[in-house]
């Protein structure tokens, strides 16, 4: 399968958990300026029109968007690694979390922060609104180790959001000791340690090389 992904996007999710699952991918990296495949110089844009990653070809030619489509299509695909979920009322609570991240926080929170071109009324506005989802996710996770009863890719999903804090400095992890906890126990994770490194290097290429065409 192909995953188009931008290095520490929030592609990032899906590609700890093909490295949870233990399977193989070609990994094809998205210039998120130009939307221009780096490893063969082709228009993303006529692989998905909205040039949004993640986007994952199955091995069938079937193209998938939206992260938390892709993430439970991984999780299915390969059963044996346990980051999905067995039971109908565990698969919702799995649903639940991945919409949950994706909307309230990826979309709701991180976003606008995030966006260089996003007006500052925008990001305080984020933060009036959302970053009360932080104290929901910090109450769930006392005593907890996973999101749910085991690793999934629901926390594959949240660490890579996370993440995000190290460019967002409003949001110190600190005000929630749970969530702290969580995420830096997480990032010494072997899928997540791996995927977190040989994306920061990938980022790092990608800015030395926006700035040298300035």
């Amino acid at each position: 399968m192909d995953l188009y992904f931008s290095p520490l996007a929030c592609s990032m999710a899906t590609r700890v958990a093909l490295y949870e699952a233990g399977q193989p991918a070609n990994f094809l990296e998205v210039d998120p300026k130009t939307k221009q495949v780096r490893n063969d110089g082709t228009d993303f844009n006529k692989v998905n029109p909205l040039g949004l990653v993640p986007t994952l070809r199955t091995d069938d030619g079937v193209v998938l968007t939206e992260n938390a489509a892709i993430l439970q299509y991984v999780a299915d695909q390969f059963p044996r690694a346990g980051i999905g979920t067995a039971s109908n009322a565990e698969r919702s609570k799995l649903h639940q979390w991945l919409c949950f991240i994706g909307t309230e926080l990826h979309k709701g929170l991180f976003l606008p922060l995030l966006d260089k071109k996003a007006p500052p009324e925008a990001k305080t506005y984020a933060l009036e609104k959302y970053v009360s989802r932080l104290d929901y996710v910090e109450d769930h996770l006392k005593g907890r180790e996973y999101l749910l009863d085991h690793f999934s890719v629901a926390d594959a999903y949240l660490v890579t959001v996370i993440n995000w804090t190290m460019a967002t400095p409003p949001i110190e992890l600190s005000k929630w000791p749970a969530l702290k906890a969580y995420y830096e126990r997480l990032r010494a994770r072997p899928s997540i340690a791996k995927a977190v490194a040989e994306e920061f290097e990938l980022y790092k290429a990608e800015i030395a090389r926006h700035k040298a065409a300035a």
